[in-house]
């Protein structure tokens, strides 16, 4: 473990933060999920895809949820409290990891919720920024304390999540090389490209940017670094910030990255990156139900948990 982090500028004299909280982002309405695929895909699966988060849906083997893998590795990586925000009109996460809305005990986390609404006169949540900041509001005990956020619909390595579980600064991601991700070029396009220093601090996030834009960030080596959601902030630091977040002029919601950048423009050099080049399965829309299948089966065919709800207490 400590071996990962030296890799990236860490020494044995350093102050380890030893974070143990993560909020999951579930809390979106899975627009593109329920747009037709070229796959065909079962009954039951197109089901999920139609009706639940899609964390929720059924891609492991009998019908486990993708979010199983999510919180398996998240585990893993040394994660005990687990904050997952939901929405207002799909209880299918509550119903399978607990009903309470703090304290859900699950293979060695306790699970918790908040509720991410859905504003008046909107069709949809108000973005991911928003979604961070329920979270944050239904945790004042975290105050004073670290912790990392991530998509439920991207399975991230456990040496990912514990580089951030272990950062220390006020709010670092991973920078992942864009030539590792296993993603159809047009799927790039939608990655926001980071822009760092020599020293992997981040000075600007670019989100969509055009090919003509990419083609100028490109780094001497070929490397494209992208950021795939996954971050982790100090409470104290990101909590007003996220209170502040202004809204995209063209796609009117609220966004981690803005976030992010309002930050340093704070404090410059406060977010630190981590170079890492692995895929990240991810499960957007029809199509990827299958390939997430797939590589579930052959990567977690002896997954050790049961497959059911809460464990009580």
């Amino acid at each position: 473990m400590f071996e990962s982090m030296r890799e990236h500028g860490w020494n044995s004299t350093m102050v380890i933060s030893m974070n143990d909280k993560l909020v999951i982002l579930a809390g979106g309405i899975s627009s593109r999920m329920k747009k037709p695929g070229v796959a065909e895909l079962d009954p039951r699966l197109s089901q999920d895809a139609d009706a639940k988060s899609k964390g929720m849906i059924g891609v492991g083997t009998g019908g486990r949820p993708f979010l199983d893998y999510v919180l398996y590795n998240a585990q893993r990586a040394g994660f005990q409290d687990v904050v997952i925000v939901v929405g207002e009109r799909d209880l299918s996460i509550q119903e399978y990891y607990g009903s309470r809305d703090r304290n859900n005990v699950f293979h060695g986390m306790t699970i918790s919720y908040a509720v991410q609404p859905i504003p008046a006169g909107r069709t949809k949540p108000l973005g991911t920024a928003d979604a961070m900041m329920y979270a944050v509001r239904s945790r004042p005990d975290w105050r004073g304390a670290r912790f990392t956020v991530c998509n439920s619909d991207n399975l991230y390595s456990v040496h990912a999540l514990e580089l951030l579980r272990l950062s220390t600064a006020d709010c670092a991601l991973i920078d992942y090389d864009r030539r590792a991700l296993l993603f159809e070029p047009a799927r790039f396009e939608a990655f926001a490209v980071l822009v760092t220093d020599q020293e992997h601090r981040l000075l600007e996030v670019v989100e969509k940017p055009d090919p003509a834009t990419i083609g100028r960030m490109q780094r001497q080596d070929g490397r494209i670094g992208v950021s795939m959601n996954i971050f982790s902030f100090d409470y104290n630091r990101i909590a007003p910030i996220l209170e502040q977040v202004p809204a995209h002029p063209v796609r009117q919601e609220k966004e981690i990255p803005t976030a992010v950048m309002m930050m340093i423009a704070e404090k410059s050099g406060s977010v630190l990156t981590y170079p890492l080049a692995e895929h990240v399965p991810d499960l957007t829309n029809r199509d990827d139900i299958i390939r997430v299948r797939e590589y579930l089966a052959k990567e977690f065919a002896d997954f050790p948990w049961r497959r059911g709800g809460s464990l009580g207490g």
